[in-house]
């Protein structure tokens, strides 16, 4: 059965153990989790838990009932679809020589990605979008050389209506 990704959104009890007994259940199942991110809410006694996976309709299917019976868990939602927004934030750390500069700001720039440190031989680059946005903004920083990449994993809201 073909497998694609899902991203996956639940708002928990902003407790201990949590985002342990999420994971915990996806571990347990051979479940993979390509990305997580949690984060309280606007409620402070909610937070929001994000994940990414690889899995088949089936698996899915599996994972939304099984996470709906952990205790804690108040809402899940499958935000793979159109009607959700999903960004993820990036950090770059790339070699910025001085004959590449003025490139590494254009390439920046065309990303709406904004420089966030500077330092004699390095930039830090602060990136916001979809996936696909970062990876290729990655692909364009390759040639002058990535030192470090540090990525957010996928945050996801579904569109209010009207």
């Amino acid at each position: 059965m073909q497998t694609e990704k899902h991203t996956i959104t639940m708002l928990v009890e902003n407790e201990p153990g949590v985002t342990a007994r999420v994971s915990g259940l996806f571990a347990s199942r051979g479940y993979n989790i390509e990305t997580i991110c949690g984060a309280p809410t606007a409620n402070p006694d909610m937070s929001r838990i994000t994940i990414t996976t690889n899995t088949n309709p089936d698996q899915m299917e599996q994972i939304m009932k099984q996470v709906r019976r952990l205790i804690n868990v108040i809402k899940v939602r499958d935000m793979t679809g159109d009607e959700a927004v999903r960004r993820e934030m990036a950090l770059i750390c790339v070699n910025a020589q001085e004959s590449h500069r003025s490139e590494i700001q254009r390439i920046a720039d065309s990303f709406r990605a904004r420089i966030v440190d500077t330092g004699l031989t390095h930039y830090i680059i602060e990136v916001t979008g979809q996936m696909e946005k970062i990876e290729a903004l990655l692909r364009l920083l390759a040639p002058m050389g990535i030192k470090k990449v540090a990525r957010s994993g996928i945050l996801a809201l579904y569109r209010e209506p009207g």
